[in-house]
């Protein structure tokens, strides 16, 4: 697997955790890297991992807004938690990242979602996410 895929799954796991146990996004990178540190059979915390839990809970709001905007007929809070958070990822990825082809996002989405989550999460992680991608690039999804 990857770098970024990992970090990818990291991330989402972290971000997981932190909304189901009704944390502030990013509160428990400092859990997980005094784990690493402890133990050195626990994974270590990638710098992209990081960016991209600190890059959610920074930009949230915004990132919700736009999501719910464009799940239609999908209200955020009864979303799975795995596909509210892959799309947070990867709309972040999108729209603040440093980078990273746009295509890749999409496709490491998709690919989270259809391991993680339920039959129609990959389609609808797509759907979502090419939209924001043909947004960001001018043209129709």
């Amino acid at each position: 697997m990857a770098a970024r895929t990992k970090a990818r799954k990291r991330a989402l796991d972290v971000l997981f955790e932190c909304e189901a146990r009704g944390l502030p996004f990013g509160a428990t990178l400092d859990q997980r890297r005094a784990e690493a540190a402890r133990d050195p059979r626990s994974p270590a915390v990638a710098p992209y991992t990081e960016e991209l839990v600190l890059g959610v809970a920074e930009h949230q709001a915004e990132l919700d807004a736009l999501l719910a905007e464009l799940s239609h007929g999908w209200d955020l809070d009864r979303m799975p938690a795995v596909d509210r958070n892959l799309l947070r990822i990867g709309a972040y990825e999108l729209l603040y990242g440093d980078g990273v082809p746009a295509a890749v996002v999409v496709s490491e989405a998709v690919s989270l979602a259809t391991d993680l989550s339920t039959e129609g999460s990959p389609a609808f992680v797509n759907g979502v996410l090419s939209r924001i991608a043909a947004d960001r690039a001018g043209r129709e999804p």
